[in-house]
């Protein structure tokens, strides 16, 4: 799969917790479940607006359920694009785990049983170092996968979509209808194709300057 197709840690929690800036100053504290979002976690989102929170949003996973905690005065638009920064964030940092073959292995199986009716099984499932121009390769013959090591600490979306499209490719050796098809029941497709061409073009930017203090 070729490669060319956003704030700081800390938390309430010392595991899976990540806190971002807000650009700018509201009252009273509520909580509320917000939607669910087609990201990587699965479990429900809540959302807790705080006075005292002025600049600051914060993420953290507290059993099956994702908190977030946002400044009272934020608007819902920003709400909903906070929640959605902050579920990326999270999930980025806990991917950063890295996987061994064994387990990449298993996804794959189980990625194969769970949308493509258990058709796909490589001989061979690995991270590679060499692949600098492709997120991942499938030799079809060989039964063989290969995912760029560049993938590691991305969120875990990301890495199975590549992990699906490369065993697509052990159906369909093209990228025509058929192929696409494969990969229509697999919910984060778009979102993931997004995440990696956002990769790639900030890969092509200037460093930028520090943003200004406050």
């Amino acid at each position: 799969m070729p490669a060319d197709p956003s704030s700081a840690l800390t938390g309430e929690t010392p595991a899976s917790a990540v806190t971002g800036e807000t650009p700018a100053p509201g009252a009273g504290r509520e909580r509320r479940t917000a939607p669910r979002q087609n990201r990587a976690q699965a479990g429900p989102v809540e959302v807790r607006r705080s006075a005292r929170r002025s600049r600051t949003v914060s993420a953290y996973r507290e059993g099956d359920r994702t908190v977030v905690l946002i400044p009272a005065r934020m608007s819902e638009a920003e709400e909903r694009r906070w929640v959605g920064v902050m579920l990326d964030k999270l999930a980025a940092q806990e991917s950063k785990r890295v996987i061994g073959d064994g387990e990449l292995s298993e996804r794959a199986e189980r990625l194969s049983g769970q949308y493509l009716d258990d058709r796909a099984r490589p001989a061979s499932v690995r991270w590679v170092t060499n692949q600098n121009t492709r997120w991942g390769s499938c030799t079809p013959a060989e039964g063989s996968i290969r995912l760029s090591h560049r993938l590691q600490g991305m969120p875990e979306y990301v890495v199975d979509y590549v992990l699906l499209h490369e065993l697509a490719h052990l159906l369909v050796p093209g990228h025509g209808p058929r192929f696409w098809r494969l990969l229509e029941a697999y919910p984060r497709t778009e979102r993931a194709r997004g995440y990696l061409e956002g990769v790639v073009a900030a890969g092509r930017l200037p460093d930028l300057p520090a943003a200004r203090e406050e």
